[in-house]
This record gives C-alpha cells, sequence and structure tokens, in this order.
C-alpha cells in the first residue's frame, strides 16, 4: 500500500502521515525514510525536534538520495514514511549526478519495490504548485521535475491526501478517485 501526502509548508502533513503509518503498521517498529540533508543549525534543531516527537519506536534511516536503497534495509510488510518528497527531488536535481528521467527511474524502482514486498509506504511531499507560476527558468525546472514525480507517486498509490490547515482531504482511495 502507497500512500501519498501532500499538502503545502508547515501544513501538518507530516502529523497525519505519521499517524497513517502508526495505523498501518504491523509491528512495532515504525520506520522513517529521511531525505533531508543536515546543512545548517536550524535544520539540525529540527531534525531533533522531530525525533524526540517520534519516540523510540521509530528507526530512522537516512537516505537524501538513494531512497530505493534504503527501503531495501526494511523487512518486508514494515511501514515506512518517507519524508519528503520535496527534499529528494532537490538532491536529484543539484546534489547528483542523476538526470531527471534517471531520478525518476529510481523512485519507480522504490515503489515497485515497496509494493512488491508489501512494505506500507507512506510519502509525504509539499505542494509547490499553488502559487505564481514562477519567474525563473531553474524554479520551473524544479517544479516540474518535482510534478512529474508527484503524478507518478499518485498514480501508484492507493490513496492521495492533500493536507490543509491540519485537515486531510482524501483525492484518491483505495485507486477509486474520490
Amino acid at each position: 500500500m502507497i500512500v501519498f501526502v501532500s499538502g503545502g509548508a508547515r501544513s501538518g502533513k507530516s502529523n497525519i502521515a505519521e499517524q497513517r503509518v502508526l495505523d498501518l503498521a504491523a509491528s512495532s517498529t515504525c520506520y522513517y525514510l529521511a531525505t533531508a540533508d543536515v546543512y545548517d543549525d536550524e535544520m539540525a534543531a529540527r531534525v531533533a525536534r522531530h525525533r524526540q516527537s517520534r519516540g523510540a519506536q521509530w528507526l530512522t534511516l537516512e537516505a537524501p538520495l538513494a531512497i530505493d536503497r534504503a527501503l531495501q534495509k526494511v523487512p518486508d510488510g514494515s511501514s515506512v514514511l518517507l519524508d519528503c518528497l520535496t527534499l529528494w527531488a532537490s538532491q536529484v536535481l543539484y546534489a547528483s549526478e542523476l538526470s531527471e528521467d534517471e531520478g525518476l527511474a529510481l523512485l519507480a524502482g522504490a515503489l515497485a519495490d515497496a509494493q512488491a514486498r508489501r512494505v506500507h509506504l507512506v510519502i509525504v511531499s509539499n505542494d509547490i504548485n499553488e502559487t505564481l507560476p514562477p519567474s525563473d527558468v531553474e524554479t520551473w525546472r524544479y517544479l516540474a521535475f518535482l510534478q512529474r514525480a508527484h503524478r507518478r507517486v499518485a498514480a501508484e498509490a492507493g490513496s492521495v491526501l492533500e493536507v490543509v490547515a491540519g485537515c486531510a482531504i482524501e483525492w484518491k482511495n483505495d485507486g477509486k478517485l474520490m
């Protein structure tokens, strides 16, 4: 089961995604696949705050880019929170040698592996397509790549949620559009 949770920055999507992982968990261990690359004190404090709030039942796997390899480390049938696709997309575009197509192939492989091994994968991402169109080419490139990744995940997901002000709106459930 793949669940896609999208929403604006600080909308509450991570809290809702964490709860979804807990609800799906078949064991007492849940996995947090972190795509953040800690690059300053503010980010380090934010990561520490999130780890503390999640508690001891969460095992963190850090994978700023290699989400496919990180997923292979979890047992079949596990529950995993991938947070977040937005940061992962920036790693693909700006901190790797991968082409956009190679990045999307890596994502597709991770999704296929999760489904084949019956991993409950909840994926969080920011919806940054709700404002005026960007004026520079590089922002357009990032936005287009992220939206391609979103469409790929949403197509594979059994459930697609949008979070607004801490409330989840379900747009797709078990493959059916709502």
